[in-house]
């Protein structure tokens, strides 16, 4: 527990994951960044990705995620996001009608190319999780 630090998930309705991990790794617009013990202090956006929680007890655990910020400060790390979903918990209906919305909007004309940046790495990420 010596090299671990407090890892929370929240959204508006909650606090959906709290432990103490050893590891963090979040895909962030900078690219995906890890955290340990004792990192620098740290704010950022989330871009669509998975988050990879290795815990203190050993084992591990996977979310993923739309949007969101992340602040690292004193050995706390705070994940906001209203779309963090644990991997065990998505379906393969839920990943089916994601991928559809997210390429129904692609083909909107009205949208910007940082947004089709982000729709198009939201598809690549929602292909790669595996059920």
């Amino acid at each position: 527990m010596e090299d671990s630090f407090k890892f929370e998930i929240i959204n508006p309705e909650g606090i959906v994951f709290s432990d103490m991990a050893n590891m963090v790794t979040f895909p962030s617009y900078e690219g995906d960044m890890s955290v340990l013990k004792n990192h620098i202090s740290t704010i950022t956006f989330l871009r669509p990705g998975i988050i990879k929680a290795k815990l203190g007890n050993g084992n591990s655990e996977d979310f993923f995620v739309e949007d969101g910020t992340v602040e690292y400060f004193n050995d706390n790390l705070v994940i906001l996001s209203t779309s963090a979903t644990n991997i065990k918990n998505l379906s393969k209906e839920f990943l089916d009608k994601l991928s559809m919305d997210t390429q129904n909007v692609l083909t909107e004309k009205s949208i910007n190319d940082h947004e089709r940046y982000i729709l198009n790495h939201k598809l690549d990420v929602i292909k790669g999780i595996r059920i």
